[in-house]
């Protein structure tokens, strides 16, 4: 095996976490930290590492895109029936992963998934580019494909089929939401003594702030 570690190590000097300065609600902090992001690592800021598994307990990830968010929790869009949607159909736990290089940040968001109401996935396929929405329909996603040919030659017909016509969301596709329960926050500081502030939900719909060791 080749040891790589020695080239790519770095130090962090990024500027303290500072708990008081944290908002009560980790949905506002994680919304200060996401406007930093668009402006400071404008580069795909809302790719996000979704962390799904089955009722085997085998874990699965992936890079989805964030669609949105607020107090109820974060949102993207995927066909009900790939590999994701049906781990999630399976067992509704989920985890999220941010990482903004630029930044030395991440945050880290465990969650149960739920599917959102059907008007809400309409209006979003609805808002889409057309050729997305034409994918959205000949896709078979994550199923086995015989060749590249063979998934454009499904587009093209679907693209025919919908000439003038509107382009109606697949009952298989649609949004998921991720409610969260935990939400941390990492901050790289310098000598790996990063900056950890995790916030829990409790039963209430209150949420607890810990600092936790890095």
């Amino acid at each position: 095996m080749k040891k790589i570690f020695s080239l790519l190590r770095k130090e962090y000097s990024s500027p303290e976490a500072d708990d008081a300065n944290f908002a009560k609600d980790p949905l506002e902090q994680f919304e200060k930290w996401f406007k930093e992001a668009v402006r400071y690592n404008p580069e795909m800021p809302d790719a996000m590492h979704l962390s799904t598994a089955g009722k085997d307990g085998k874990p699965s990830g992936r890079i989805v895109l964030l669609k949105g968010f607020d107090e109820k929790g974060f949102l993207f869009f995927t066909s009900y029936e790939s590999s994701k949607g049906k781990d999630l159909e399976q067992n509704s736990y989920a985890a999220l992963t941010f990482y903004w290089s630029k930044l030395h940040r991440q945050v880290r968001i465990e969650g149960k998934a739920e599917r959102i109401p059907e008007d809400e996935s309409d209006r979003y396929f609805n808002s889409r580019p057309r050729e997305s929405r034409i994918s959205a329909v000949a896709s078979l996603q994550s199923r086995i494909l015989e060749s590249r040919e063979k998934l454009q030659e499904e587009f093209r017909i679907t693209e025919q089929k919908y000439t003038r016509k509107n382009i109606p969301r697949p009952s298989h596709w649609g949004g998921y939401r991720i409610v969260p329960y935990l939400i941390e926050f990492w901050q790289g500081r310098s000598h790996r003594l990063h900056d950890r502030i995790v916030y829990h939900s409790d039963s209430d719909g209150s949420w607890r702030i810990q600092r936790l060791y890095p």
